[in-house]
């Protein structure tokens, strides 16, 4: 056999062995997309498009409600915002076990913040689903006495003392006599909240980009589908609807009084930049993100994981990680007539 026919012989086998990896790759994507699987589009003009459905996105209500967000000066005690229990630099939530509030309260029903990073893909907001939208959602935790604690008209009168907010609402709303409410400030809140997206090298594979993930990630979400982790986490949110828990067994570290929703369902939560968000479950018992696997597949599926497949999945679920660029806003001044801080 002379050396051309071994170099035919050796392109031969690596084209081969080339179109059957991409074959299975290909076979993972499509596998993904019909087990109920969707990715963030794969530019920002699309994926505003999903977030504000199909609406055009307002600018400037966009930017007021990103001050909005992050101005403590809408609690009781002006030491709390939005971003205090979703903080935007460590994965949208607050990174203890149960929310704190105002007069460092925790909250009643040993509940854990949720993270607020791609919340508008959710289905239902809150533990409970009682939101149906994140504008909705904004306005609860701004009155809620564990959490930040004020009232509506506390939230209005610190707008309507603040000249730059003020002309801010009355200009969105063409009207120079404008007085905004708190339901005008959950509203730019929510409007702000839907532009927190954050596309994941796992969106990149499922868009078609078979370079993005690795081996041990492909087989992490194979081993997620074909365990029937999809039954619950699916959609382009990987979680975001409702449903029983635990639905299997018992839930060793439950805690609290909080039961759900009238029928007992509870919101499944996203598990997107999953490993940023510890510590898991609606009571955030759990630091360990294998042990939060293994005892999903305990509770939700009646199964056990090898140890080989926890840690796929774990690989996989990391590669859902997706940056976010945040700019500070400088928030306007107060004046005379604005709310003074209650402790």
């Amino acid at each position: 056999m002379n050396k051309t026919t071994l170099t035919t012989i050796g392109t031969i086998l690596v084209l081969t062995l080339t179109t059957t990896a991409q074959a299975e790759q290909n076979s993972i994507r499509d596998i993904a997309l019909k087990s109920g699987l969707s990715a963030i589009p794969d530019s920002s003009i699309k994926s505003n498009k999903l977030a504000f459905q199909d609406k055009e996105p307002n600018l400037k209500e966009i930017e007021l409600g990103k001050k909005l967000y992050f101005d403590t000066r809408l609690s009781k005690s002006g030491l709390i915002s939005c971003n205090t229990c979703h903080n935007l630099a460590m994965g949208g939530d607050d990174g203890v076990s149960i929310a704190i509030g105002d007069r460092w309260t925790k909250n009643p029903h040993d509940l854990n913040s949720p993270t607020v990073l791609n919340a508008v893909f959710n289905k239902k907001q809150f533990w409970d689903g009682r939101s149906p939208d994140l504008e909705d959602q904004a306005t609860g935790p701004i009155q809620a006495t564990p959490e930040m604690a004020a009232t509506p008209e506390h939230v209005q009168n610190v707008i309507m003392s603040i000249p730059e907010y003020l002309n801010e609402f009355r200009d969105l709303n063409n009207d120079k006599n404008y007085k905004p409410t708190i339901k005008d400030v959950g509203k730019a809140i929510g409007a702000y909240e839907r532009t927190l997206i954050t596309p994941s090298r796992y969106d990149k594979f499922l868009n078609g980009d078979s370079t993005s993930l690795t081996f041990k990630e492909q087989m992490g979400l194979r081993t997620f589908i074909d365990k029937g982790c999809v039954s619950c986490h699916s959609g382009i949110n990987l979680g975001g609807d409702m449903s029983n828990f635990p639905l299997i067994g018992e839930y060793k570290y439950a805690s609290g009084d909080f039961k759900g929703d009238k029928n007992g369902m509870i919101k499944v939560p996203t598990l997107r930049n999953i490993d940023q968000t510890a510590p898991y479950f609606h009571n955030g018992a759990v630091w360990n993100l294998r042990e939060a696997i293994e005892i999903m597949a305990e509770t939700q599926l009646g199964t056990k994981l090898s140890k080989r497949e926890t840690s796929n999945i774990e690989a996989f679920l990391k590669s859902t990680n997706g940056n976010l660029k945040v700019e500070l806003p400088i928030l306007p001044v107060s004046t005379n007539k604005t709310e003074k801080p209650i402790y």
